[in-house]
């Protein structure tokens, strides 16, 4: 056993080296961190080959796999962009565990599929049980195999549009939009300018003096005239800036600020910063 807990193996076929490891994560998914004291020099073990690293030498093997093979098996079939159902199982502060309608229960978990917080919503929230509730029945896409917890990873929020790329569709760069601060950070506030899509106001393009700290000049839930800086459609993300706000952006034809449609209405686009 190395200092990470892994433990060598000798391949049959190849006794002059330790050539396999099977990593203190990929041992038990029953027992994890005990699994490693179970095993003994000399000991006999069937495993699954997880990678190989043809550069260090060194194949990664699973004796999870083999405790689990019906489960590893099923997992191993699911491919990434299928959509399996099942019913929320668990609320936890790491995540939702899902109990899949298709195949074996996991030994440990209260499902084996599994939804981090990033892959809940496109919008925020500030709990999962606003997203969702134990008991729902879910779709979700499959994203990939977790071979150390041996969980099906997936996406509720996949299954919906982006809104920021439907917004980036129809907003360009110098448009006067209407938002409210959502919330305040070191550096500067996210403006939520439509439904689901939010963006930065940097703390040098809140105002033309410099200020130390957003709130002295701006609270949360107040209602601000941001100018779009820029948009990027590959990172999910939208600058903008109060300090620029000024009349020669306004939509005359409307006599104030143009109205920003609502993504929902499935118009031709939506998008913006993504506030972790």
């Amino acid at each position: 056993m190395n200092r990470n807990g892994a433990v060598a193996v000798a391949l049959d076929g190849f006794p002059g080296r330790s050539l396999g490891e099977i990593g203190s994560l990929d041992m038990s998914w029953v027992r994890f961190a005990a699994a490693a004291g179970d095993m003994e020099v000399g000991q006999r073990v069937t495993a699954e080959v997880i990678a190989v690293d043809r550069e260090a030498g060194r194949i990664r093997l699973s004796t999870a796999a083999t405790e689990n093979p019906e489960l590893w098996a099923f997992l191993k079939e699911l491919h990434r962009g299928e959509v399996p159902s099942g019913v929320i199982a668990s609320i936890e502060s790491f995540g939702v565990f899902v109990a899949l309608d298709e195949g074996p229960a996991h030994p440990t978990f209260p499902g084996v599929g599994f939804v981090s917080y990033a892959e809940l919503s496109w919008r925020r929230f500030e709990a999962a049980s606003d997203v969702v509730r134990v008991g729902q029945r879910v779709s979700c896409e499959f994203l990939d195999f977790d071979t150390t917890n041996g969980e099906a990873r997936l996406s509720l929020k996949a299954m919906r549009p982006d809104p920021f790329q439907e917004f980036s569709a129809m907003v360009r760069e110098g448009r006067v939009l209407r938002g409210r601060v959502t919330k305040l950070v070191p550096f500067g506030v996210f403006v939520e300018v439509a439904d689901g899509v939010e963006g930065l106001v940097h703390l040098r393009e809140l105002t033309e003096a410099p200020v130390e700290a957003p709130e002295e000049v701006v609270r949360v839930g107040e209602e601000l005239s941001v100018v779009v800086v820029e948009v990027d459609r590959e990172r999910r993300r939208l600058a903008l800036s109060r300090r620029l706000h000024t009349g020669h952006a306004i939509d005359q034809d409307h006599g104030g600020h143009r109205p920003l449609p609502d993504p929902c209405a499935r118009t031709e686009g939506d998008d913006a910063y993504v506030a972790e």
